[in-house]
């Protein structure tokens, strides 16, 4: 929905389908949308929109279209049994299996009930007081410090640069009153990547000045070419990072909230156990992430999806004149509309009176109203979704 103004300052609610015609009649359209939402925002639309949440097809929520690992569709209801007894303590074999699925070392691994409840285990720990964010990103980072008592400033990806990291850049801005960098590899949500080779030189440099790195790899394993970007082998060789995952998108699990993080740094690790609840993933979650991570027929199958819908999409996109697409590695793509007159709430607008629903993207820092962004679902879905952009943008 969107609100209108004209001379008189009568204000009239419209979809965007009226949006043309009102515009001829001199109308002022304001940018900014009703409401802001999140992927998992579908009651929230259902209720504006009056959509029911079941006619929706999220491309906001970043989540693998094939659903959930086939193996565990067919086999988690024989471990039903499991929820008579508590989980082991340690997760050892869940540990094992992540290990295996990562080639990290168990002792190098935590588990957690999501990914956010190891970031908020370790920025409880670490107690930040000065971090610095490289953004446009998740906001979850800024509240959790935040809530720690610390103060967030950020380090700006380049829109002219199509927000791939300056290297050099950054590593002037590490200076020794910051205690925390804060990286999302891909990020989220420009898509962009950090690769491995540049990530040792930001430890060298964040070493020197007693700075931890906090690495959220929750889109990684989408990316083509995921050994030269992960920074899980680096855990090996420096104790100032944390690297964060979790099987919410790549395995489209987040009801299970199940993550887990890898750490070279063994007090951090104990600290962090010591602190963490007893048995906060339930037995059923543990069993299921073993399942998981061992389906390797549907690792390979969600990397061809993604990989050659990637390719397709960005191709037909970048065929329209009026639409600027920044290069992705993760499920999903930041685009920026040229069109003038258009805005992410005009678009955002349009696709869901479709029962389509992408990302507005003009509450994240540093972008504005003509930034939207969605994932790869399946083909017949993504080209329902191209459909309303091309028209839209035509």
């Amino acid at each position: 929905m969107i609100i209108i103004t004209n001379t008189d300052e009568t204000i009239i609610t419209l979809t965007y389908l009226n949006i043309q015609y009102f515009r001829k009649k001199g109308f002022g359209i304001m940018a900014k949308p009703l409401e802001q939402f999140h992927g998992s925002d579908l009651e929230k639309i259902e209720q504006i929109y009056g959509i029911k949440k079941e006619n929706i097809t999220s491309f906001s929520a970043n989540v693998n279209p094939l659903g959930v690992s086939f193996r565990l569709r067919e086999t988690l209801s024989s471990h039903i049994d499991a929820i008579t007894s508590y989980p082991d303590r340690e997760y050892t074999s869940l540990r094992n299996a992540i290990s295996q699925y990562i080639k990290a070392s168990p002792s190098h691994i935590l588990v957690g009930n999501g990914s956010t409840e190891l970031i908020s285990l370790f920025i409880q720990i670490r107690h930040p007081k000065k971090a610095l964010i490289v953004g446009p990103t998740y906001s979850e980072y800024e509240r959790e410090i935040s809530l720690g008592g610390g103060r967030s400033h950020y380090f700006s990806l380049k829109e002219q640069s199509d927000f791939s990291l300056n290297l050099e850049e950054l590593c002037e801005s590490l200076h020794t009153d910051i205690d925390l960098l804060v990286l999302c590899n891909p990020n989220n949500p420009t898509s962009s990547i950090i690769t491995r080779s540049d990530m040792r030189k930001i430890l060298d440099v964040c070493k020197q000045n007693d700075i931890f790195v906090m690495v959220d790899e929750t889109y990684v394993e989408f990316a083509e070419h995921m050994e030269e970007i992960t920074s899980i082998p680096l855990a090996d060789y420096y104790n100032n990072i944390i690297i964060l995952r979790g099987i919410s998108k790549f395995f489209a699990a987040p009801g299970l909230r199940l993550g887990y993080a890898v750490c070279g740094n063994e007090d951090l690790i104990k600290e962090i156990n010591q602190k963490k609840n007893p048995w906060t993933i339930n037995s059923l979650a543990a069993i299921a992430g073993e399942i998981m991570f061992g389906d390797d027929e549907y690792k390979q199958q969600t990397t061809n999806l993604i990989h050659s819908e990637r390719t397709r999409i960005c191709n037909i996109l970048a065929s329209c004149p009026n639409i600027k697409v920044y290069p992705p590695s993760a499920n999903f793509v930041l685009v920026k509309l040229l069109k003038e007159g258009i805005t992410s709430s005009d678009l955002f607008d349009a696709a869901i009176q479709k029962g389509l629903m992408i990302r507005d993207c003009s509450t994240f820092p540093f972008l504005d109203n003509h930034f939207i962004r969605f994932c790869f679902m399946m083909p017949e879905k993504n080209d329902e979704l191209l459909k309303v952009l091309l028209d839209v943008m035509k």
